[in-house]
């Protein structure tokens, strides 16, 4: 979360007039993100997230986005419930930007991942999935793997100044993922429905060692379920050497399988579908560090994190090495 987009005191008087949620108390920015402005309401009634949707969202997507919340949050989820205006409208327009308004979960979320967030973490990712099956609207992949070789090739010519030799490691890499996807091609296909496609620390809350909510939903879509887990082992088993904590692992599978246990072609697809979030989120990463402008408001994150974590899947050909 981030604030790029100011908000008069007049404008935000109006905007919150269409809302029956109170009478405003107090109203601050929230430094922390990438993607879009976002501010706590304090108002009489509780407290709220106030979201203006920035440029990289595309705005027709965002009924999808929010009627998702809205749904997993009505079965049981612990998730921004978006809140409706007088007329029932969900999304409306404030500093000339799309914005909703959502409740206000409590929490911190975790800054140094320990053993004791794995197994709720993965049991709220397969509450989430369980919950979400029956929300029918679809939402393709729009960064899945055919994404991955042209936006490659967008960055190609600046990923040797990132890291010498980084250009024909990453073409070798994808040589290795793609053509194994599953349903790519003859290859059998896993269980799908939504997922949150990109479950970083940060966008989980705990309360003392219990998930108390999940965040940030702009990312989720329709997808092979067991990828959404190998987007939570990039991002929540990794030490910061480097070094992959098979331990953190094997706790974030069981508490996902006391939910909803893995298909056996799902545990096997484990290894490809873990180097593939580590290229997508290389990629992006990638794109943005050769993009963003020196004085841009936020500093991106080093691709070359994501290179340590593909070099070990790549590496990694048996389930022993996931901990299952």
């Amino acid at each position: 979360m981030a604030v790029y987009t100011d908000v008069s005191d007049e404008a935000l008087a109006t905007f919150l007039a269409g809302y029956a949620i109170g009478e405003l108390v107090a109203f601050r920015g929230i430094a922390e993100g990438v993607e879009n402005s976002n501010f706590q309401l304090r108002t009489t009634q509780g407290d709220f997230i106030l979201t203006l949707y920035e440029k990289r969202v595309n705005v027709r997507e965002l009924p999808w986005f929010l009627g998702l919340m809205q749904h997993v949050a009505g079965q049981g989820v612990s998730c921004p419930q978006p809140v409706a205006d007088k007329a029932g409208v969900l999304l409306n327009t404030l500093a000339g930007r799309p914005a909703a308004i959502t409740t206000f979960l409590p929490g911190v979320w975790p800054r140094r991942i320990r053993l004791a967030h794995c197994r709720p973490l993965g049991q709220a990712l397969a509450r989430l999935h369980a919950e979400g099956q029956s929300y029918a609207p679809v939402r393709p992949n729009s960064l899945g793997p055919e994404a991955w070789p042209p936006l490659f090739e967008s960055c190609r010519a600046g990923a040797n100044a990132v890291l010498p030799g980084l250009e024909a490691e990453l073409d070798a890499a994808l040589a290795r993922i793609v053509p194994f996807w599953p349903g790519n091609g003859a290859n059998p296909d896993l269980p799908r429905g939504q997922i949150h496609a990109d479950l970083f620390p940060d966008n989980v809350f705990f309360l003392k060692d219990s998930v108390s909510g999940l965040i940030d939903f702009y990312f989720a879509c329709t997808d092979m379920l067991a990828y959404d887990i190998a987007i939570c082992l990039n991002a929540w088993c990794f030490e910061e050497d480097g070094s992959f904590n098979v331990t953190f692992a094997r706790h974030l599978l069981q508490g996902y399988e006391d939910i909803r246990p893995l298909t056996q072609p799902e545990r096997d697809a484990l290894p490809v579908l873990a180097r593939g979030s580590a290229m997508r989120f290389l990629l992006t990463r990638l794109y943005d560090w050769i993009n963003t402008p020196a004085d841009a408001l936020v500093t991106p994150n080093d691709p070359l994190d994501y290179l340590k974590r593909l070099r070990f899947h790549l590496a990694t050909e048996t389930l022993d090495g996931y901990g299952v």
